[in-house]
């Protein structure tokens, strides 16, 4: 303690391979036999301390269990011994029991078959995790509810999706989401969209509108369509929002109709419906927010369809 007190602490450094506490100014060994919790490895970057750390991954809500889940041993011994044959067949039961019996609960089984579809469509729609994390988290949250009771797994996964998307302003639409679903006829689409008002309206979810911008991108790219349309989309999003058409209307649908006006006035011929499918929205809907640009900015009717 006396040495302690006669060093500043701002002088003590720690030595890990004797594991011994040093006095920089006077070379005294303060303390001695210390057990260091430093990491041995060194890390100049937060990616770097990341990859090395040795600890378990961070809790999921797109995981079953949210990640942390419990296993039953081998059939070994600790020596690395095989026991005998009715011990191992014992072994192997109890290690079959347990996997069946982890979800018990009719709610967890219905949880863990959501993360499963959320999973899967996130892939094939190459959602971004976030996107995925958040839909898992509000189907736990409309569960624990009781908001799934009585409704279709595909549709509640669908309006999750759909829900994580709008509220990080991701550019997707309903009709994508279910068409890797079983969502086909026009009742269970009015279906998903019932359950993502549901969600909504329980969750005091707070959607911000996305900007039909966030769509020009990902529709052109589909399209295979040059800069210089997608440049003259956005200026035809910009002008329509000056005009007041952008209010109470489906991006989807006006950032379309920008790509198709666009595309014509560079001499790109698509045609509606292959703009409207790559979109997710219907033909109707791109011709008519296509008038209604095309009246408001006088373009001089460049479609001939």
């Amino acid at each position: 303690m006396e040495k302690q007190a006669k060093c500043p602490p701002s002088k003590i450094v720690y030595d890990p391979q004797l594991g011994v506490r040093i006095c920089l100014e006077t070379g005294e060994v303060i303390e001695d036999q210390v057990i260091g919790d430093e990491a041995e490895w060194r890390a100049y970057t937060p990616d770097e301390k990341t990859r090395r750390t040795r600890v378990g991954s961070p809790l999921s809500f797109s995981k079953p269990n949210m990640g942390v889940d419990v296993y039953m041993s081998s059939y070994h011994e600790g020596s690395r011994k095989i026991r005998g044959l009715s011990r191992k067949i014992e072994g192997l039961r109890l290690q079959r029991s347990f996997r069946m019996g982890r979800a018990l609960s009719s709610l967890e089984k219905n949880i863990n078959q959501a993360l499963r579809l959320i999973d899967d469509i996130s892939a094939k729609l190459e959602l971004p995790f976030q996107i995925k994390e958040e839909a898992a988290r509000l189907y736990r949250e409309a569960a624990d509810k009781g908001l799934t009771r009585g409704r279709s797994i595909e549709s509640m996964v669908a309006a999750t999706l759909y829900a994580a998307c709008r509220k990080h302003r991701y550019p997707c639409t309903l009709d994508e989401i279910s068409r890797f679903l079983r969502i086909k006829d026009i009742p269970a689409k009015r279906e998903v969209a019932r359950n993502y008002r549901l969600l909504v309206r329980n969750l005091n979810l707070e959607i911000p509108v996305i900007e039909p911008e966030r769509f020009v991108y990902r529709i052109a790219s589909a399209l295979n369509l040059p800069d210089p349309v997608v440049v003259e989309a956005i200026n035809i999003v910009k002008q329509a929002r000056s005009k007041g058409l952008t209010a109470g209307k489906d991006p989807s649908g006006l950032a379309a109709a920008a790509v198709y006006l666009a595309a014509l006035k560079h001499g790109l011929r698509k045609t509606q419906k292959e703009v409207a499918q790559v979109a997710g929205v219907t033909e109707v809907t791109v011709r008519n927010r296509y008038k209604e640009i095309d009246k408001a900015l006088g373009l001089g009717r460049l479609d001939e369809e």
